[in-house]
């Protein structure tokens, strides 16, 4: 017998060996999207971290923080004695990899401990900056979540440097293992230079929705558009990138300069010399990646990006110096001792260069990579930087509210805010919503939403648009702030503006007329709607219900940030704006991931919507049944009835043909009878198509729709 066949472990029981399924089966749906984050990976299983870090000695944390800032260690020295630089950069790659367009990514759940982060190329050696916090965080354990100690330290690295931050908020909870939501490109090779169409040239096209320009980086190419330098092209990258993070152009060369006033970029060395990154690594390496086992490799040899030097004279100082440098000196391409294309100054004075990391009687050149350049070249950022150079206090101001956007834009509103540096000011782009009323009637404002001659479909579409905008990515929109009513989302396509307008203004009557808010109201009426939709079929339930939800007004509400809310595809009403690269059913599984539901509670969902006929723009797509407005199981019943044959006639349409008189019984969509091929989501739709189970199902129902209503109240969740 081989050695092998002797082998007492199963061989491909751990991440290596047997084909997954998916790998068989490339064509099939991936549910997995909805099944990360089990509980079973959670070491903390009733553990209230919003509760517990409340009870943070902050001040304490603080103290040991400054002190871990200037705590040289030998195994990994600090420039110039300072771990600032390293802290900034470890907590601005936490929360710059968010994007706007999905609200995915972001620092909010500590993933950069994970991988693929922790191993993209953009974030070599940030995991010593992780093991140089250990000691913090052990010390104050369950208490400081890594995603709040990552972003802090960055905060309390500027303050031991001299600048005076805008705020901090506590409140990210940890997850256990990597986000599988996140798109992060299609790449198979790091840093490939293929995110554009055709030959790079068209920099429109970067796909929806990555910000990055390569994959494995936070931004742009330091060294130029595709590792070639030219400031103008890489201005129009980082315009792009830092627009898809939704700043504007004041706000990146803010974050650009403020970024680079601090801490150095580090290329001494040849990247060859390198080893595998943490995810690569064997066992004894201790999880660290990127060791240089041919040299010392660190302090002054230190490699990482391979572009080498600081940005300014004073790199552990808060100072207009970047500015300085940048705008009085005329610079030129040379090469890193690593190879890499960086910029540096012509006839520099001696007092203005950098001195060496360990030896402050060397002095350097100081550098700028082609984005920095960007901001001397570009005419519209060129004006910014000027400003910024005249006014220090300006560019101080503004660099501290956009640090605090870039690390807290993925919190969501200022209410789910925790901790004593909290800012009162409410801002645009935290889509504040004024306090609710919860003191009136609800039985009269029901009685008045049924007898006000909206149909059901018109009162449970109504309050499923207005509630499906929420997504857990960032926290952002949902039902609370009746925005459905303000522009953009009155005029949304998904949003039907005609039948929105007709229901709209006889709910706004009824709140006038009870003091109840509009966000309320729209939410009852589509709970009235379910409630005499199960009395039809036969059951009397009641609808959970809170009051106090508010009435945003259209003056603090940013069109353009909210207008990457709306729904291009929305499965749980079969309605897709147009035809996708990807299939309605992927788009489903997004939409139901970014709204925090189960794969159960998808079906439940999709099949209840059906039967009360919430279609848009009242399709006949999926109703499987004779009774449209009546709250029953019908869906399931004639979805799993082998009775039927199911027809293509289009790329999104099919019919559902009676086997016997071969006559069309109903017509349908992919979204819909997906959850009678996909073996899973079959498996679902069984137990709801079962006689013993209308009772299940309706029940069912009502706690999934309550759950989407409830999505942003933050006020009821513990």
């Amino acid at each position: 017998m081989t050695d092998l066949s002797m082998c007492p472990v199963m061989h491909g029981g751990n991440t290596s060996g047997t084909k997954s399924n998916m790998e068989w089966w490339p064509t099939t749906l991936n549910l997995d999207i909805l099944h990360q984050h089990d509980t079973k990976t959670n070491p903390l299983k009733g553990f209230n971290y919003r509760e517990e870090v409340k009870k943070l000695d902050v001040n304490a944390l603080k103290k040991d923080l400054t002190a871990l800032m200037t705590d040289s260690q030998e195994w990994w020295p600090a420039d110039w004695g300072h771990y600032g630089g390293l802290m900034i950069r470890m907590a601005w790659h936490a929360a710059g990899t968010y994007r706007v367009s999905d609200g995915r990514g972001g620092g909010g759940t500590g993933a950069q401990r994970f991988a693929p982060l922790n191993s993209w190329p953009d974030n070599a050696n940030l995991d010593k900056a992780r093991r140089l916090l250990w000691p913090i965080k052990r010390k104050y354990g369950n208490k400081l979540s890594w995603a709040d100690l990552l972003i802090l330290a960055g905060n309390v690295a500027y303050e031991s440097m001299g600048l005076k931050t805008y705020g901090y908020s506590f409140g990210r909870e940890d997850i256990w293992h990597p986000e599988k939501d996140i798109y992060w490109g299609s790449e198979k090779e790091w840093l490939a230079a293929a995110r554009y169409d055709g030959a790079g040239e068209n920099r429109e096209s970067l796909e929806n929705p990555l910000a990055a320009v390569q994959m494995g980086l936070i931004y742009v190419n330091p060294e130029g558009v595709g590792g070639k330098p030219d400031p103008l092209r890489t201005a129009h990258d980082v315009r792009i990138t830092f627009a898809r993070m939704a700043m504007n152009d004041e706000e990146t060369v803010a974050l650009t300069a403020g970024g680079h006033t601090v801490g150095k970029a580090h290329g001494n060395g040849s990247a060859a010399d390198l080893g595998p990154d943490p995810e690569g690594e064997n066992v004894e390496t201790q999880g660290l990646g990127w060791l240089n086992k041919k040299g010392r490799g660190v302090g002054r040899n230190t490699v990482t990006s391979g572009i080498e030097g600081a940005w300014t004279t004073h790199p552990t100082k808060w100072d207009n110096g970047y500015f300085h440098l940048l705008l009085n000196y005329d610079w030129e391409l040379k090469k890193s001792p690593a190879g890499a294309n960086q910029w540096e100054p012509k006839n520099i004075k001696e007092e203005d260069k950098p001195v060496d990391v360990e030896d402050p009687s060397i002095r350097y050149n100081p550098i700028m990579t082609d984005a920095d350049m960007a901001m001397k070249m570009d005419p519209e950022y060129r004006k910014i930087s000027e400003k910024f150079y005249k006014d220090p206090a300006y560019f101080s101001e503004v660099f501290a509210r956009a640090w605090f956007k870039l690390t807290h834009r993925d919190m969501g509103p200022r209410t789910r805010y925790i901790g004593p540096e909290v800012p009162k000011e409410d801002l645009i782009w935290q889509d504040p919503i004024p306090a609710g009323n919860s003191k009136y009637d609800v039985a009269a404002v029901k009685a008045k939403i049924a007898a006000s001659g909206l149909s059901i479909a018109e009162m449970v579409a109504t309050a499923w648009d207005s509630a499906r905008t929420f997504r857990g990515s960032d926290y952002r929109g949902g039902a609370n702030g009746a925005r459905i009513r303000l522009a953009p989302q009155k005029d949304w396509e998904g949003n039907e503006p005609a039948r929105l307008s007709k229901v709209l203004g006889k709910l706004e009557a009824i709140a006038k007329e009870t003091g109840a808010s509009v966000a309320d109201v729209i939410v009852l009426a589509g709970n009235v709607g379910i409630e005499q939709a199960a009395k039809a079929g036969g059951f009397n339930v009641t609808v959970p219900f809170h009051a106090g939800r508010g009435d945003a007004t259209q003056e603090h509400t940013d069109v353009e940030s909210v207008g990457v809310l709306e729904p291009l595809a929305d499965g749980y009403r079969n309605f897709v704006k147009k035809a996708y690269a990807v299939t309605p059913e992927e788009m489903l599984l997004d939409r139901t991931q970014l709204m925090g539901l189960t794969a159960q509670e998808m079906t439940v969902l999709i099949g209840g919507m059906r039967v009360l006929g919430t279609n848009h723009g009242g399709t006949a797509h999926g109703v499987f049944t004779d009774r449209v407005g009546v709250l029953s199981n019908d869906f399931f019943v004639n979805l799993t009835d082998m009775a039927y044959n199911w027809k293509p006639t289009g790329k999104n349409s099919y019919d559902i043909v009676e086997r016997k008189s071969g006559k069309t019984k109903f017509t349908a969509t992919r979204v819909d009878l997906v959850f009678g091929s996909n073996s899973i989501l079959r498996a679902y739709a069984e137990v709801y198509a079962q006689d013993d189970n209308k009772q299940k199902f309706v029940d069912d129902f009502v706690a999934a729709w309550t759950k989407v209503m409830n999505a942003d109240r933050y006020d009821l969740q513990k």
